[in-house]
């Protein structure tokens, strides 16, 4: 019997990754296709849907020619997309605006107002998505106040992944996934919530229809299909978030095994058979299928502050990894990896981007704490990388609260190809850290829906059958008790600070002191 193939597609935040995948799961070619984010206005960030999706087709068409597959071997295709975007489309189906994207901070004062009305919690109970400027919902408010009249023209509310299929097949669709990270949508009924279109002033006629993660399109434009090598007739799979098929990817698809992606930004999450959500408000609830649903939240800050110190303060080391042609994250981490566990007495919270969970407060701000004349440049490596493992084990926390302890966490996103940062994670949460072979979870995630949506994976839990895990990393737990202490100095920290957070952000809002 001839082999088949699967088609992973990953519609991320700054590129899309197409990767082509053998039904045992082997990757079998990538392509990778960058773009901007624009900041036209302090505090915004927008993206052009067409420029996303001609890379696309672009990343698509260069998989498929690395893989050096037949078109007819290519059983189906998946999709992943990031989360939080929004685009408005006129009559004609044209777009009126860009994708403002989840990290756009536009909508802030009405994000507050909904917070301090007391509908805010109540909407979160029923649709599983945080009050945050990332959400949909609070920039639909944002632009039925700010931008009226082209909030009035618009016949439908998308996202980039719907703005995707409707150029592929002339089809609005929007999946339970995405569409549960909009704030907008009921998580028992599975449809559009009533109270919370009333709330932005829109019928549901003016969003997408709503489609299982499974459901399958065919009939792709031929000038499309032609351009990216595959047969127009080729099964394509709907999809979901990047998030939860980040789970799925790795194979943490039962509650106590949590995943950990730590790219740009970084998550946990972990997956329980209903929907369920805090009622603190610290999580998101997100749909996977109806009996998978993922649980966890978000952190602004990632990778995202690594890039800042290696751009702002760490010319050094950039400069050794040009002459050894070697990764500048890779000469800073090494650097780090001398300096003793706690970067002797200093403690860093990473808030250069505000925060989402636990804390959803856009107005914190980051902190090195403990500076003393002894801390080199490498204690500050040292403090930034452990600062963002305690903004994850944060959530972390939360999420033990609603499912209980882990027994393990599968780790991906860039960080995974760091043994040094792999090996401080498994010691600061005391828990087994696995890293699959494949380490791009929601691309593999997407491929792997798309076999279970055409029959080839009768049940996901089977992913694991196809995961080789490449390494684990076992907890000191002298370090974890270490760490545990620590911990307690860092959230204290930012409790303490919260109103001097506020303080700070009327000198430079979070609206205004760029992404």
């Amino acid at each position: 019997m001839s082999q088949s193939y699967f088609i992973g597609v990953d519609i991320g935040t700054t590129s899309t990754k197409a990767i082509v995948f053998s039904e045992t799961g082997e990757m079998k070619g990538i392509g990778n296709r960058g773009y901007p984010i624009a900041v036209p206005q302090t505090g915004w960030a927008e993206q052009d849907p067409e420029e996303i999706f001609g890379e696309m087709i672009l990343a698509m068409r260069t998989a498929i020619k690395q893989a050096e597959v037949p078109k007819s071997a290519i059983a189906a295709i998946g999709f992943s997309g990031a989360m939080h975007s929004l685009i408005a489309l006129d009559a004609e189906e044209q777009a009126l605006t860009p994708a403002i994207i989840w990290a756009d901070n536009r909508s802030l004062e009405q994000t507050k107002q909904l917070k301090q009305d007391g509908d805010g919690h109540e909407l979160y109970l029923r649709t599983g998505t945080p009050i945050h400027t990332m959400s949909p919902l609070t920039k639909l408010l944002w632009m039925q106040e700010q931008d009226a009249e082209r909030f009035q023209k618009t016949k439908k509310f998308i996202s980039i992944k719907e703005y995707v299929f409707l150029k592929l097949f002339d089809r609005l669709l929007v999946d339970y996934s995405i569409a549960s990270a909009t704030g907008l949508f009921n998580l028992e009924q599975c449809q559009w919530d009533a109270k919370a279109l009333n709330r932005v002033g829109i019928g549901a006629d003016r969003l997408s229809e709503l489609v299982p993660t499974t459901f399958v399109v065919r009939g792709m434009k031929r000038e499309y299909a032609d351009t990216i090598g595959i047969d127009p007739d080729t099964p394509v799979v709907v999809g979901a978030s990047d998030g939860v098929l980040a789970n799925l990817g790795v194979g943490a698809i039962s509650p106590h095994q949590i995943a950990i992606t730590i790219g740009t930004s970084a998550a946990v999450r972990a997956v329980v058979p209903k929907p369920t959500t805090d009622e603190a408000g610290r999580t998101f609830c997100y749909a996977l299928t109806e009996d998978h649903w993922v649980i966890g939240g978000p952190s602004n800050n990632g990778g995202i502050v690594l890039r800042w110190l290696r751009d702002e303060f760490c010319q050094n080391e950039v400069t050794q990894a040009k002459q050894k042609d070697l990764d500048p994250y890779e000469v800073m981490i090494r650097a780090a990896s001398d300096i003793p566990l706690g970067a002797e007495g200093l403690i860093c919270l990473p808030f250069l981007s505000g925060e989402r969970a636990p804390y959803w407060n856009p107005e914190a701000r980051g902190v090195f704490f403990g500076v003393a004349l002894h801390h080199r440049r490498s204690h500050f490596i040292r403090a930034v990388l452990e600062g963002i493992l305690f903004s994850v084990y944060s959530i972390n926390l939360a999420l033990q609260e609603l499912v209980g302890k882990a027994e393990a966490i599968h780790a991906s996103g860039g960080y995974a190809r760091s043994d040094i940062w792999l090996q401080m994670t498994a010691d600061m949460f005391g828990y087994e850290v696995v890293v699959p072979k494949i380490f791009e979870g929601s691309g593999f995630g997407a491929a792997v829906l798309a076999m279970h949506a055409v029959g080839h994976l009768p049940k996901l839990e089977a992913v694991n059958q196809l995961i080789q895990i490449d390494d684990r990393y076992q907890p000191n737990l002298s370090h974890t008790r270490r760490y545990h202490r620590m911990f307690q100095i860092y959230d204290r920290l930012y409790r303490d600070h919260v109103q001097d957070f506020a303080f700070l952000s009327q000198l430079c809002p979070p609206e205004g002191c760029g992404l």
